[in-house]
């Protein structure tokens, strides 16, 4: 897998110092993805299945919403990643993440189905990241609302800090 170095401060609105927080800056972000969704994959397995229904206060995620919801994010992140890597002239839209939670009815699927899925993005946005073009990585690209512009680069920091994010609040909220 490629190295692709840290994005810095410039590269990604400033909220999303939250999620970069948590990387190394090795250049391994790619081995990291693959990595972190195993651990991640048997962190999640090793709960009995009521904890998977389990929300800390009322109104907050189930643990499958947050899994889904990582895989949203993902995949939107990863779909913005490309248009700006093809240097897509056009501002993206954000998008509302509690109505996402909401429709993907994340507690009536399997964590089997979970996981596939899970996984089938994860391969994807790994491919995707390592074949883009070296030049495209400090690619700028637009967005509107409360998607602000940021690099390639940093996009897939994105990915990777904001699964971190919701595994380590997981840990800290729902075991």
């Amino acid at each position: 897998m490629r190295i692709i170095h840290k994005a810095k401060k410039g590269d990604y609105p400033e909220y999303t110092e939250m999620y970069m927080k948590w990387l190394p800056d090795d250049g391994l972000i790619l081995r990291h993805l693959k990595d972190n969704f195993e651990e991640n994959k048997k962190l999640i397995y090793s709960l009995p299945e009521a904890a998977l229904y389990h929300r800390y206060q009322p109104g907050k995620w189930s643990i499958k919403e947050i899994l889904v919801h990582i895989v949203d994010d993902e995949r939107i992140f990863a779909y913005r990643a490309m248009c700006f890597a093809r240097n897509e002239k056009n501002n993206l839209i954000g998008f509302d993440q509690d109505s996402y939670a909401i429709y993907s009815e994340a507690d009536s699927r399997s964590l089997d189905s979970i996981f596939e899925e899970y996984e089938a993005v994860r391969n994807s946005t790994i491919a995707l990241f390592n074949n883009l073009p070296e030049s495209s990585l400090d690619r700028m690209g637009h967005g509107t609302g409360t998607f602000n512009d940021a690099t390639v680069r940093a996009l897939v920091y994105h990915i990777a800090g904001h699964e971190q994010h919701h595994i380590n609040f997981i840990k800290q909220h729902y075991l």
